[in-house]
């Protein structure tokens, strides 16, 4: 059986992993929101089912061998099983198959606030994964249909914290400056946020 996973955040970013086998789809009844976790000091991306909501991302296949490096970059997150509420573009994909999406336990959450700023080599991230695979209306689906923004935001682009952070159109960065602005969002320095 082939297994896929459906990414809504880094995942969509195809420069974060090395799957090759992968396509566009969308996630109906779910929407995109920061959560906080006693696991990691920072919010991150996660889903929660919403019957009103729809979400863009990317499929991408998984060998056997690549489930346990997947989960251990997920470990916050629980794997969930996806059926007709996926639609894609993918090719020749076997109706036996196999799509699941990693989200936050309901137990695992906290709320997110501007005491745990969104780390913006993270977001960046994000925001290039939507502007590759989507283009400029995937970068505004991206913002407009993500919830729970915290307040503020950790600016670490000078010295990146996240792992697995990439090279970001400088352009695409003053664009994702612009709308944190417009969105009232606080920008925090890491020297005045000292994570340890």
């Amino acid at each position: 059986m082939k297994r896929f996973f459906f990414g809504y955040g880094s995942l969509v970013h195809k420069g974060t992993h090395d799957h090759q086998n992968h396509a566009p789809a969308r996630l109906q009844g779910w929407k995109r929101a920061w959560v906080a976790t006693p696991v990691r000091a920072l919010p991150f991306l996660s889903v929660i089912p919403d019957e009103t909501s729809a979400i863009d991302g990317l499929i991408a296949e998984v060998p056997d061998q690549g489930w346990a490096a997947l989960d251990q970059r997920e470990a916050a997150y629980q794997r969930l099983p996806l059926g007709a509420e996926l639609s894609h573009d993918m090719k020749d994909m076997p109706p036996n198959s196999l799509t699941v999406v990693y989200s936050v336990a309901p137990d695992g959450q906290q709320p997110a606030s501007a005491k745990n700023p969104i780390l913006l080599s993270y977001l960046d991230v994000v925001v290039q994964g939507y502007s590759d695979v989507f283009g400029p209306a995937g970068t505004d689906h991206f913002f407009a249909t993500t919830h729970n923004w915290t307040g503020s935001f950790l600016d670490d682009r000078g010295a990146p914290i996240y792992p697995r952070a990439q090279l970001c159109d400088p352009a695409l960065q003053a664009d994702t400056d612009s709308r944190l602005t417009a969105m009232g969002q606080t920008r925090v320095m890491p020297a005045d946020f000292p994570l340890w």
